[in-house]
């Protein structure tokens, strides 16, 4: 008997609102080797114009269904193995795609390990078992001697109890019973956290939930991802309960029988209780407790994904010399100066404690490569460094910039900080990527683990798997969305372009060096191992700025060029004339384009690039400015106005960096005098504003702060 396979663009469909035709063209492109970028942008008619965000999700949804089908086939297979695939099974399994129901379908043919129950039936007592569940004999000491020896079962009582493991077992396997405990579960449970016997919390980082209890439904993702932290540091103790009595009281009602005999009834009533208590509840409460760390690791992860795409999409600062400077005190403050395309021009070092010597270098450098902007990580000294910088005086208009400097470690000791620097030393890197972040976040960001670059909370609590999975997602959406320079692209930038990855960006990087820069789209098929199914993937997401074709440096896919030369000859002018002239661009009809193969939101994103064919940049740097009189927690007291960067935002609030070690919290019922929903609807990250002090803890580190009364 063989299970039938799934009609998976009709169940995509359905869980994802869209037309079945729909759900069927993205996944016949997926299977076909066409990445999420590629068919959003590039193949609107065939999917209906699904924006990214929705390919993405057929994307996902279809692999998650995938593996369930994997998971149902071998279930199949184990249950046939033992003879036991009935035609009403067979339809029940082909009927299901809840994971939990499979695996309540899969359990009672479960290869057993040594179980209590198992041990049992070796022993002969599995009648004896189906007699006492059926609870109609008269007699049960005179049937339970009939299974007693001298060897494996010595007396009756523990024929007795071995009998009850085997019923405890079945009742556990019960999938009406599963259902019902785990319905209670989800309508009712209630997550609670103590603090563990001698436990040792200094700091007292968990003391919010040293007695904290909420209905589990109701618990926030930061707050259930907090608390098992605390737990798995051996601080808290978790529980997530229910009423037991009371669903052992149902229990009792559901396998104990009217009129019963009541020797068995009491007998069955036992095994009840065990059942509950040793089987059914930590099973059914350990899957409720994956599904709450499966929903807060979603909320925690989306929430990463968020800052990273606003950090990751930052204006860039083209066309600007940047000096970035690595602050630190003991070895001194590390120099870097950069061309405008992040050219290392040059670098030093200078010390806080030589003000004189300091400057002169300082001002040397600035005049000698004429620099526009200082790029100033924000760690140790990076306060103290702004204070000396803001005294010097310039040869030259220059504007300082804090640059949150999370992650500059790791690219600098990082294998791709030694393919670009290979003779210069960490600390030299670090300057380097910390001026280049402020020239082009997008481009060094990407060659850092996203991990590493401080937007998240809870990034090393949820799983690891589905994280990497969602910030390469975001990162890759990111890079698309703005298309690269293959001239000047690092190998790391390139790899997350649609259909690239890591071993070709290397190639294409080779040949540039080999041959120099492409003057062509086209010209990219001389690459090794570029393939006409890869070109066709990347070629509308890479740029050539000095094309001989000016649509090289547009999101215009090759395979809509002679579309636009029809276009530019209707017009009566020329191709390159057309390009970045939104008044030319307006005049094409767009119905006069329109055939089998092109639709409205194709030539609708050929007539946007025509009119904007580049990525905005910043026209200065914004940057706040933190109050002088600041340089500690010390320093802060409540009532004080102070202004602040936002550097991270959650679900709870959002992190303000003041200038000093610690961040300051503004809870998102502090955000307005209204009803803020979400933090993400005041602020954004990078935004600069101004908070007033409720509250400080010195101890604690802890600044809360709040916007109102200054809205």
């Amino acid at each position: 008997m063989r299970i039938p396979s799934t009609d998976l663009p009709s169940i995509i469909a359905e869980d994802l609102n869209l037309t079945r035709k729909q759900a069927n063209a993205t996944i016949k492109l997926l299977d076909d080797g066409a990445t999420v970028p590629f068919i959003a942008r590039y193949r609107k008619e065939a999917t209906g114009d699904l924006d990214e965000l929705m390919v993405y999700q057929v994307s996902r949804r279809l692999a998650a269904l995938r593996e369930f089908l994997k998971r149902r086939e071998f279930i199949v297979e184990q249950i046939r193995g033992a003879g036991a695939l009935t035609p009403e099974l067979a339809d029940r399994i082909e009927h299901t795609f809840d994971p939990a129901t499979l695996e309540d379908i899969y359990l009672p043919f479960k290869p057993k390990r040594r179980t209590r129950a198992e041990m049992a039936r070796e022993r002969g007592l599995e009648p004896l078992a189906k007699i006492i569940m059926a609870q109609t004999t008269l007699i049960l000491k005179r049937t339970t001697k009939k299974y007693v020896d001298k060897v494996e079962v010595p007396t009756a009582a523990d024929a007795i109890a071995g009998a009850l493991d085997i019923i405890a077992e079945w009742m556990s396997e019960n999938e009406k019973v599963r259902n019902l405990i785990r319905a209670k579960f989800q309508r009712s449970a209630e997550f609670s956290t103590k603090k563990a016997k001698n436990a040792n919390d200094e700091n007292e980082l968990y003391a919010s939930f040293y007695d904290y209890s909420q209905p589990l439904r109701l618990v926030p993702s930061h707050r259930y991802l907090g608390a098992r932290r605390g737990e798995e540091a051996g601080i808290l103790k978790v529980s997530i309960a229910i009423n037991d009595d009371e669903m052992i009281e149902r229990l009792g009602r559901f396998f104990i029988k009217p009129g019963a005999n009541p020797e068995c009834a009491e007998l069955v009533g036992q095994a009840i209780r065990d059942s509950y208590r040793r089987l059914l509840r930590p099973s059914i409460e350990n899957e409720i407790a994956a599904a709450a760390k499966e929903k807060a690791d979603s909320a925690a992860i989306d929430n990463f994904a968020y800052n990273l795409r606003q950090l990751l999409m930052t204006p860039p600062l083209f066309g600007k010399r940047v000096m970035g400077i690595d602050p630190g005190f003991r070895s001194g403050c590390k120099v870097a100066c950069l061309d405008e395309q992040g050219n290392l021009l040059a670098d030093d070092i200078f010390n806080l404690s030589d003000p004189h010597g300091a400057a002169y270098l300082i001002c040397s450098m600035i005049s000698t490569f004429n620099i526009d902007v200082i790029a100033l990580g924000s760690g140790t000294a990076g306060r103290e460094t702004q204070r000396f910088l803001n005294d010097v005086r310039m040869p030259r208009p220059v504007q300082i910039a804090m640059v949150n400097e999370d992650g500059a470690s790791v690219y600098s000791a990082s294998e791709i900080a030694r393919e670009e620097f290979p003779d210069k030393d960490i600390t030299v890197r670090g300057a380097i990527s910390i001026g280049r972040r402020l020239q082009d976040p997008l481009a060094e960001l990407v060659k850092i683990d996203p991990k590493s670059i401080g937007v998240g909370q809870y990034q090393h609590d949820v799983d690891q798997t589905r994280l990497k999975e969602s910030l390469d997602f975001t990162v890759e959406s990111c890079v698309n969305s703005v298309g690269v320079n293959v001239n000047t692209a690092s190998a790391a930038l390139l790899s997350y372009v649609s259909g690239i990855g890591p071993a070709l960006a290397r190639y294409i990087v080779d040949y540039r060096k080999e041959n120099g820069p492409f003057r062509r789209r086209t010209d990219l098929m001389n690459v090794s191992r570029m393939g006409e199914k890869a070109f066709q993937q990347c070629a509308g997401f890479l740029r050539i700025p000095d094309a001989e074709n000016p649509l090289d440096n547009t999101a215009i896919h090759p395979e809509r060029y002679e579309l636009v030369m029809r276009m530019a000859r209707d017009l009566r002018t020329s191709t390159a004339q057309l390009v970045n002239n939104p008044a030319l661009a307006s005049n094409i009809e767009i119905a006069k384009y329109l055939d089998k193969d092109t639709g409205v939101p194709t030539l609708k994103l050929i007539i946007e690039e025509l009119s904007k064919p580049r990525r905005d940049a910043a026209e200065e740097v914004a940057n706040a400015e933190f109050d002088e009189n600041i340089s500690s927690i010390n320093d802060i007291r409540p009532g004080m106005t102070l202004t602040g960067k936002v550097n991270n935002i959650t679900n709870f609030g959002a992190f303000v960096d003041l200038g000093i070690k610690e961040n300051g919290l503004l809870h998102v019922s502090q955000m307005s005098e209204r009803f803020v929903n979400s933090p993400f609807e005041v602020v954004s990250m990078g935004q600069t504003i101004r908070a007033r002090v409720m509250d400080v803890d010195p101890l604690r580190g802890r600044i809360a702060l709040t916007l109102k009364g200054l809205e």
